[in-house]
């Protein structure tokens, strides 16, 4: 056969470059980017992270995530969302205190002399420790599996590795289409064809 054009180029780009996801566990961490959203429509406002891991196998793994991302509309990967309390008294609001708690409470134990004062903004260049864990969900009506911060830690514990990886997760849906998917699936076919959990999450 002939041979291609270009094709120690096109060998070099298939090139494995590693994980397409965290695997589930601790990470160091440092916040690149911090954006206030207020909610709409009786949405609750949203604090958005942008992050990158600063240690270990997996340091800058976002930064070269994005580096190697060749379309036009590439977006940083390395983000995580952290929901406002509302401060209604419900049941609900009494969580979600104490979930925003645990990321004050974190990043004051990862960054010596911060204490929070309500301005979100100095979070900026912060280092904080992340726990992923593993979650189920649907995406384009098809049940996949992926791997996100499901929790903060400091960076303490991270080191030491006192923390505790989550369990599974799944989110509304997931087990119906789990479910689905099954049925449908041919007898003699033992794979599923899911999308690219990666390319897919509504980052």
């Amino acid at each position: 056969m002939k041979s291609f054009s270009n094709f120690e180029k096109a060998k070099e780009n298939a090139k494995y470059k590693g994980s397409a996801q965290l695997p589930e566990g601790g990470y160091e961490a440092k916040i690149k980017e911090v954006r206030f959203e207020e909610g709409k429509d009786g949405k609750s406002d949203m604090i958005t992270l942008a992050f990158d891991i600063t240690a270990g196998e997996f340091k800058d793994f976002f930064q070269k995530k994005f580096d190697d991302d060749t379309s036009e509309d590439k977006k940083w990967k390395g983000k995580t969302s952290i929901y406002c309390p509302r401060d209604d008294g419900s049941e609900q609001d009494e969580w979600t205190k104490n979930a925003f708690a645990r990321w004050t409470n974190a990043l004051e134990e990862s960054n010596k002399g911060y204490a929070w004062d309500w301005d979100e903004k100095k979070w900026k260049g912060k280092a904080i420790g992340l726990i992923y864990g593993r979650t189920g969900a649907v995406i384009n009506g098809k049940p996949v599996e992926f791997t996100e911060v499901r929790f903060p830690e400091s960076i303490e514990n991270i080191r030491s590795g006192n923390f505790k990886i989550p369990n599974f997760k799944a989110r509304k849906g997931y087990d119906d289409a789990i479910d689905k998917a099954a049925d449908s699936k041919p007898k003699n076919d033992g794979f599923m064809n899911v999308p690219d959990a990666d390319e897919e999450l509504p980052f």
